[in-house]
């Protein structure tokens, strides 16, 4: 026969049973949606809320080896992944905002997603390189471009620290200019990506002609002067920074590379005649050496994707279509869904 007592302690160990239970279940989202909730640290004390939403953070991340902070907008992982996806800007990236939630809003796309994306703010013209010398003619206000070691040293440490990024299990995309930096960079930093995808991208540097239509794009992107990046034009580093020529570091890599036709489609309808003819002449520059670029590839036994758009400009048309297009594949690589 059970005493008063007994029962009394069966009831409450019962209902502490459930109750725990319960607060794991309702707990369970709420777990998952913490990692997004607060903000991280900075060069600056803390992050501030971005503007776009979706949990985006803009960070002031200290580089030293470019003297002063660099804005870097981050959506950290919905679920508190290790996994990172460095999303790089084209030419004429702005001080302002990434124009991958300005142009199209990537933080959206990704918005469920396990994987913390990592959107530079800047480095316009800068092809994401460590510079020679000051980038710009106007000596009075030196533009001191050391990219690649932000991007493969200093902020990979910063995300680890404040963001659970792993320095090993990241992907790396660009469009256009940030395309050609992201072949470079996860051929050169194996170790740090798993994946890359260039988006219309220059992946042959080196070929003649090349050089002078980067001369006159850095030029009229902001008097960039294209020799201070990595010298004359027969300085070994620019054939180091030529995808075309360091493929070699991408064998345990998935590659993922694509161009539009350069044929103006119903997408590109809106836009202004001149726009449509400068994204015809940039995308068909871009369809050309992503084209050479496989070509070597595939004699040399590269495993890789290649996609050709059967329609499409240098334009966000072109660009923010690859980026849904290839979200499954990010995902299923980096296991972040």
């Amino acid at each position: 026969m059970y005493s008063i007592s007994s029962v009394k302690r069966a009831a409450i160990a019962l209902l502490v049973t459930l109750g725990t239970a319960l607060g794991l279940i309702a707990g369970a989202p709420n777990a998952a949606a913490a990692n997004r909730d607060w903000l991280r640290a900075d060069a600056t004390g803390t992050c501030d809320w971005d503007a776009v939403g979706y949990w985006v953070q803009r960070c002031d991340v200290w580089s030293p080896a470019m003297n002063r902070t660099i804005p870097v907008q981050i959506q950290p992982a919905i679920r508190g992944g290790n996994a990172g996806l460095y999303m790089l800007d084209g030419l004429r990236a702005t001080d302002r905002t990434s124009a991958w939630v300005n142009d199209v809003n990537a933080a959206e796309t990704y918005v469920d997603s396990n994987i913390t994306l990592v959107m530079p703010v800047g480095g316009a013209a800068s092809f994401y390189a460590d510079w020679q010398a000051p980038a710009t003619y106007d000596f009075n206000n030196p533009v001191i471009y050391q990219w690649e070691t932000f991007l493969s040293q200093e902020l990979p440490a910063y995300l680890q620290n404040n963001f659970g990024v792993a320095w090993n299990n990241n992907s790396i995309l660009g469009l256009s200019m940030g395309g050609t930096a992201a072949m470079n960079l996860a051929a050169k930093y194996p170790g740090q990506f798993r994946q890359v995808l260039s988006f219309s991208g220059y992946l042959a540097t080196t070929f003649p002609g090349s050089q002078t239509a980067m001369r006159a794009a850095l030029l009229d992107g902001g008097l960039y002067n294209i020799n201070a990046m990595y010298g004359s034009v027969i300085n070994p580093r620019r054939f180091e920074n030529d995808p075309f020529l360091n493929m070699d570091g991408l064998r345990n890599t998935d590659v993922y590379i694509s161009a539009g036709s350069a044929i103006p489609g119903p997408q590109d309808s809106g836009y202004r005649p001149e726009h449509v003819a400068s994204g015809v002449a940039l995308e068909a520059y871009s369809n050309l050496t992503t084209r050479l670029w496989a070509l070597k590839a595939r004699a040399t036994g590269l495993q890789f994707t290649e996609v050709y758009t059967p329609n499409g400009i240098h334009n966000w048309q072109q660009f923010g279509g690859q980026m849904q297009a290839t979200k499954g594949r990010v995902l299923d690589v980096m296991n972040a869904w």
